[in-house]
């Protein structure tokens, strides 16, 4: 998912949460008259950025995936110690022999904040909803498994034909195309969250512009949100209606939208807010500090070329811009936080050979290298090859102080390299950001995606010639062949599926099709009396959290 350093958006590794218990009848509206029962179970977080979108069916970036995660759930969820168990479903599934079958029987004490119980139409509905072509989600390639979907891309089936179906209120079947080894974490994320259609369609257009144009089935309500890409504070109340109440202890937390570091840092120090992300001097400056700490993540940042343009369709230009770029001093001098420099596109430590268990990244080796005298032999023959002295380059990014510096430091290093090379900033809100980016509008533009399931496939998948998240129109044959063999041909022979995931991302770094920067680290400064938040994939996840004095 996009975040939001990158921007993942920014701040992007898997799930969700669950446990037992039962809701009350009493609706949530998502207004603050719902008062906190204990005021020490409160506790303020500033973000980065605003919320661009609360619909499941078209959210697609780290903030709105985090509000997504605690205010809803799909078939599962993290616990504390973030392995994956039942949510909506009451129980593990059944599974058929050749694993293309999937029968799950649904919570039946599980209700939506307004008292409606949740049934299995609700899943039907949502997931018919986000791949709808007329929807025009930029997550529904998340269902390309999901029996029948390309047949409704293609426009050759209707969304009803989607291989998922109600079998009664609550037994849910879905169908596959191919086996999918990571099948439980993607039933986790928030496109495959049920939706509730008598409310959807009871607010019409107004649907998730507000918290209150919107319903709940997680352990918080959404509250005091009034605009997409322009509210800066909202706040997260206690779902009364949760069927897994009794196990949320945290009443309300307070999110303020805080973009500048060191004004996050004042806010910090001077007690009115609980949990910020510092980077670059003030991440070096606190390390020592009890409340510091950095995340890792399996998160990658990096640029994307617009190929529909006829100067990066040139590989060689491409190949200078990296090689001009030195990702150890970036990640050492200008983030500080703990980031670790990219060696290809797939972060390390998050997936491992089936066979061997050694780390994709030491399998697929180091595709990025800083070397000056290479990026100016590639310049001169990308000039020659397009006819040109001199080149202009607009470089997009989010309006997140970490990712202004971290564009700020390309902007010289491409400059300071590549003679004849002029690199002008655009930094914006994220919002407009991913609306630029969703269009084309762009020369370059700086992401960051986060790992929602351990796998290399969601990195890789992003660069399909085919994936609507392909924003840079990157279009490689070969790297399409492998990458469709390791979903499809041998997506059940994990030795041969692992080898199609290699060879997809060596095609990809050899031709330079996109440019992997860092993979993020979050530094933190946080209130040590605040325990368990689980890191939720690139988001965070309060189910679990309380204060402890």
């Amino acid at each position: 998912m996009r975040n939001t350093t990158l921007g993942y958006l920014l701040v992007a590794a898997s799930c969700i949460i669950l446990l037992s218990g039962c809701g009350s009848s009493k609706e949530n509206t998502g207004k603050t008259d719902q008062k906190s029962t204990n005021s020490e179970q409160t506790f303020s977080v500033v973000a980065k950025q605003e919320i661009p979108s609360i619909d499941a069916s078209v959210t697609n970036d780290v903030v709105g995936w985090g509000v997504l995660k605690n205010t809803g759930e799909g078939l599962f969820r993290a616990d504390k110690v973030g392995k994956l168990i039942p949510a909506g479903a009451a129980e593990m599934p059944t599974v058929s022999e050749d694993g293309l079958t999937y029968t799950f029987k649904l919570r039946k004490e599980a209700v939506w904040s307004n008292g409606d119980p949740i049934v299995a139409e609700d899943y039907v509905y949502g997931w018919q909803r986000t791949v709808e072509p007329k929807t025009a989600s930029e997550v529904a390639y998340l269902f390309e498994s999901i029996k029948n979907y390309q047949a409704i891309m293609d426009g050759k089936k209707p969304a009803s034909e989607l291989g998922i179906k109600a079998l009664g209120e609550d037994e849910l079947e879905v169908t596959l195309e191919s086996p999918v080894p990571y099948m439980e974490s993607l039933l986790s994320l928030p496109p495959f969250f049920p939706q509730n259609e008598k409310v959807i369609s009871k607010n019409g257009e107004k649907y998730a512009s507000s918290s209150e144009h919107m319903v709940y089935n997680g352990p918080f309500i959404l509250s005091d949100f009034e605009g997409a890409g322009t509210d800066t504070k909202w706040a997260y109340l206690k779902n009364k209606n949760y069927w897994d109440q009794d196990n949320v202890t945290m009443e309300k937390i307070n999110v303020d939208v805080v973009k500048e570091d060191a004004t996050a840092l004042n806010l910090f120090q001077d007690g009115q807010t609980d949990d910020i992300v510092v980077t670059g001097e003030l991440a070096q400056q606190m390390v020592d500090d009890p409340a510091f700490f950095s995340q890792d993540m399996s998160n990658a940042t990096y640029v994307e070329y617009n190929q529909t343009k006829k100067e990066f369709q040139n590989e060689n230009l491409r190949k200078a811009i990296s090689y001009a770029l030195d990702r150890q001093t970036l990640v050492e001098q200008v983030l500080g936080d703990g980031s670790v420099a990219a060696t290809g596109l797939v972060p390390k430590n998050m997936s491992f050979n089936p066979e061997t268990e050694v780390d994709f990244v030491k399998d697929s080796g180091n595709h990025l290298k800083y070397d000056s005298e290479k990026a100016k032999e590639y310049w001169a023959k990308a000039k020659a090859e397009l006819g040109i002295d001199t080149l202009k380059i607009n470089l997009l990014s989010s309006d997140a102080d970490s990712a202004k510096k971290v564009v700020e430091y390309m902007q010289g290093a491409i400059q300071g390299t590549l003679k004849g090379v002029t690199v002008e900033l655009s930094s914006v809100p994220l919002s407009v950001r991913l609306e630029r980016g969703n269009k084309g509008d762009f020369d370059m533009i700086l992401v960051g995606w986060g790992a929602e399931y351990d796998d290399p496939s969601v990195f890789l998948e992003l660069f399909a010639s085919d994936n609507i998240n392909n924003s840079g129109k990157y279009n490689n044959n070969e790297f399409d062949k492998y990458l469709k063999a390791s979903a499809t041909t041998n997506a059940g022979d994990p030795k041969a599926r692992w080898n199609d995931l290699i060879e997809a991302e060596n095609v990809l770094m050899n031709t330079m099709g996109v440019c992997p920067v860092y993979q993020k680290a979050e530094a933190h400064l946080r209130n040590p009396k605040i325990k368990g938040i689980l890191p939720s994939g690139p988001e965070y996840d309060y189910k679990w959290t309380s204060i402890e004095e």
